[in-house]
């Protein structure tokens, strides 16, 4: 069944077809930061979907980042994530991988736990989620900065103890020097480029050791 593409950017590599990773965005929104790390990613050979959970809004500032992640509907969020796995689903087959930036890292944990069945492989950027792992079926890689003042060093242990707890497979990363956003071009105050070329080096690596498989 081919569901329709919800809202989002959609790349395609140029095979036309590949294992399938759904991204979601940091509460700036799907920007063209995130939407030329799907074209990236379709160029490494993904089918790669960036489901937009602002519907087409975007902020460039902190005070617009805030109004826009505070007036966010976690269910409707939800309810797109589940529509995007579908859809995704559908053009790839098989298990799934979900990369999060902050925000989007939220739901991208979330995600693994509450749909299992679909998500093999999880990449989260500078965010955490707390819980139980215990349902989920994935292997995770944590890329986190070495000051954040968004997210906790305390919060980044706890997640990867509930993982280990749960017996999941991880690693997290930690990028000496750099801050939150360290990964996001646009965010000039932030951007770190060696951390970033590390980490996406990682991210390929861990994608390709993960969705190697097809599960068709």
């Amino acid at each position: 069944m081919t569901h329709a593409q919800p809202d989002g950017f959609l790349a395609v590599p140029p095979a036309g077809s590949g294992r399938g990773i759904l991204v979601l965005h940091p509460w700036w929104g799907l920007n063209d930061t995130i939407r030329s790390f799907c074209s990236q990613l379709s160029q490494a050979g993904f089918i790669a979907f960036g489901a937009d959970l602002y519907h087409g809004q975007l902020a460039t500032s902190i005070p617009e980042a805030e109004r826009l992640r505070d007036a966010l509907d976690a269910e409707q969020a939800r309810a797109d994530i589940v529509g995007a796995v579908d859809f995704l689903s559908g053009l790839a087959g098989g298990e799934l991988a979900v990369i999060g930036f902050s925000l989007g890292a939220f739901f991208a944990l979330e995600l693994s736990v509450s749909a299992p069945e679909h998500i093999r492989a999880v990449v989260v950027f500078y965010g955490t989620r707390p819980g139980d792992y215990s349902a989920s079926r994935a292997a995770y890689l944590g890329h986190f900065a070495e000051t954040d003042e968004f997210e906790s060093e305390a919060d980044v242990n706890r997640l990867e103890e509930s993982l280990r707890a749960a017996g999941r497979p991880l690693t997290f990363q930690r990028y000496p020097g750099s801050g939150h956003w360290f990964f996001e071009p646009d965010r000039t105050d932030a951007y770190n480029p060696a951390a970033a070329s590390l980490a996406w080096e990682r991210t390929l690596r861990f994608l390709k050791d993960n969705l190697a498989v097809d599960s068709r």
